[in-house]
């Protein structure tokens, strides 16, 4: 069920509910008579492909408050308006969202989006922590442009965001616990670029996706999140998540070492180059039919997972990111147990790759390997269920 509250960003929940759509979902959408006003019945009917209603007294006989929330598999509210929050809080059912709202017994998911005084007043932030305490899922809203000239915290997330995290939760219920919150955490993602030229460079396939879902799902977890990224261009930045855009291996060792500083766990998912062109081309260069090919020497780059444990701070949890093909001296598995025995970081997740695996797709698979000796199979699952198995690891060992 995607319910829809009366804020400006109701047309974005369009997008939501063509999303769920398109990836095979079916949607009953319920808004309230004031999302109405920014976004027509027709439009909802017309993408769901079932009718629209606001009231209980519609459709009478099949009691539509209790039939929606028994069925419902999930139930999200997009966008969550201050005021509706307070009407869930308290338990109102004066519409049919709201009274549906107390029948669901599956998993409720709100992504609030209103101006920032509103988000920040006391009423608001005791109203979340009141619907959270009941085990409902009250999201971080984004940073960013509000109506008018107005910026700040209370932007509605981007819609593949919750679309994201919507299948996080329709595949684990419970992969969103308020779990760790106090943690500061850092985290690094994409593919690092070496110039070249000023035309060209080495790098990767790394898409950034593993590396966003991981900040993702650790800001709604509660934690206070730092990503570096590497080259992500194409991808939206992370609602509740501090990003620091960097572009080669060098500015991302000297952005995560000075964030790390003050970091609970670090956790290195960017697909860092190896290796540096020795010398940069102040100029493109030209291919000649009357001169030699050109020699490219490579000059090595700091292991800045090494330097991390290094300097780990007291109780600092690092976690390792290995993306491995086995060869003919070894599985993935051999590769990877020997990269974690050297990199000496308390989990490191390992990832097979290859074509359609790992990089520019949308779901994942792998291993979880702890310094105890344990070795968690990751079965293929979007990359936020990856992140989710992963964060549970680091949440145990912070109990330990």
């Amino acid at each position: 069920m995607l319910g829809v509250g009366g804020g400006i960003a109701a047309y974005k929940a369009c997008e939501v509910l063509r999303g769920l759509t398109e990836s095979g979902h079916d949607v009953r959408v319920v808004p309230t008579e004031a999302a109405l006003n920014f976004v027509g019945a027709a439009t909802f009917e017309a993408l769901s492909g079932h009718p629209v209603h606001t009231g209980v007294f519609t459709e009478v006989p099949e009691v539509q408050h209790v039939r929606v929330g028994r069925e419902a598999d999930l139930v999200l509210v997009v966008p969550a308006t201050a005021d509706l929050l307070a009407r869930a809080a308290h338990g109102l059912a004066n519409d049919l969202l709201t009274s549906t709202l107390l029948t669901a017994r599956c998993p409720v998911a709100f992504f609030p989006a209103m101006h920032t005084e509103m988000w920040e007043h006391p009423a608001t932030r005791d109203n979340v922590a009141l619907l959270r305490s009941r085990g409902v899922i009250v999201t971080e809203p984004d940073s960013g442009r509000l109506t008018g000239k107005d910026t700040g915290k209370g932007r509605l997330a981007d819609p593949q965001e919750i679309v994201d995290l919507a299948r996080l939760l329709l595949a684990e219920p419970r992969a969103l616990p308020r779990d760790l919150e106090g943690l500061r955490v850092v985290i690094s993602a994409g593919g690092t670029r070496e110039p070249l030229d000023p035309v060209r460079y080495l790098g990767n396939r790394s898409s950034g996706k593993q590396g966003y879902a991981l900040a993702r799902v650790a800001a709604q977890r509660g934690a206070e999140v730092t990503l570096v990224a590497a080259h992500t261009v194409a991808l939206p930045d992370p609602a509740g998540v501090d990003v620091r855009h960097v572009s080669t291996a060098a500015e991302l060792r000297t952005a995560v070492h000075e964030a790390a500083k003050q970091a609970d766990v670090v956790v290195m998912a960017a697909a860092v180059a190896d290796f540096r062109p020795a010398n940069r081309a102040d100029y493109k260069i030209k291919k000649s039919d009357d001169q030699p090919d050109p020699v490219i020497s490579l000059d090595r780059n700091p292991d800045i997972l090494a330097e991390l444990v290094q300097n780990r701070l007291p109780g600092q949890i690092i976690v390792g990111f290995a993306a491995e093909t086995g060869d003919e001296r070894g599985s993935v598995l051999d590769h990877a147990r020997v990269k974690f025995r050297r990199k000496g970081s308390d989990l490191l997740v390992v990832n097979a790759v290859g074509e359609g695996k790992a990089f520019e797709v949308e779901d994942n698979a792998g291993w979880l390997l702890s310094a105890d000796g344990a070795e968690r199979p990751i079965p293929l699952g979007s990359k936020a269920q990856l992140a989710a198995a992963m964060w549970d690891s680091v949440v145990a060992l912070t109990k330990r």
